[in-house]
């Protein structure tokens, strides 16, 4: 039997095949945007949540995410505040010990993503494939920080995700007062603890 479209009948089929289109369509985003994971940051000045970009940087985010998973970031500290520059933490307790680490990572920072502002990014040492598990939030456009070369001085570091959510609790960790506290500069005077960090979902 064939079936005809013609009428109110037919736009009616059609308007239903269409929303059908687009419920579809809605899911099919939503799923992506669910491959960037979600990791909130729970700080005792407020909650920060980093989207995480596995398309761009794969061995970083899925490193980051294995210390998120193992709980080694709770009760870790930002150990260094640099206002106009970046929040590095990660990697210290509240005694300002140093956690073990697993071995370092390549360095992705070839990604074409960039230092911008509010974007998270894996700290190291001079050498260009050092990150472990210490990270930091950019708190201005620092370009200076890109990879402009695959040499020691043009590698750069390596941008991983951004901040979606907790800005606000970004700008009043950059701005609290500061010392020197053994061999670490900027370090805030009262710690700044990362209490969890987990990975949530949208």
């Amino acid at each position: 039997m064939k079936v005809r479209l013609g009428g109110r009948c037919g736009t009616l089929i059609l308007a239903a095949g269409l929303m059908t289109g687009l419920i579809f369509g809605a899911g099919a985003s939503a799923r992506a945007e669910r491959s960037h994971p979600l990791v909130k940051l729970e700080t005792s000045m407020g909650d920060i949540t980093l989207e995480l970009y596995p398309d761009k940087a794969p061995a970083t985010v899925a490193n980051f995410l294995e210390y998120v998973n193992a709980g080694f970031f709770n009760g870790t500290i930002f150990h260094r505040v640099k206002n106009g520059f970046m929040i590095q933490g990660g990697g210290l307790d509240g005694q300002m010990n140093k956690k073990p680490t697993r071995a370092p990572i390549k360095n992705e920072a070839d990604n074409g993503l960039t230092n911008d502002a509010y974007t998270v990014a894996m700290a190291r040492t001079g050498d260009p494939n050092s990150a472990t598990a210490q990270f930091f939030i950019n708190v201005v456009n620092n370009g200076f920080l890109n990879h402009t070369a695959k040499t020691p001085q043009g590698w750069g570091y390596a941008v991983f995700g951004k901040v979606v959510k907790g800005k606000e609790v970004v700008d009043k960790i950059k701005a609290v007062p500061t010392t020197t506290k053994g061999m670490y500069d900027d370090v805030p005077v009262e710690p700044v603890t990362i209490v969890k960090a987990t990975v949530v979902q949208k």
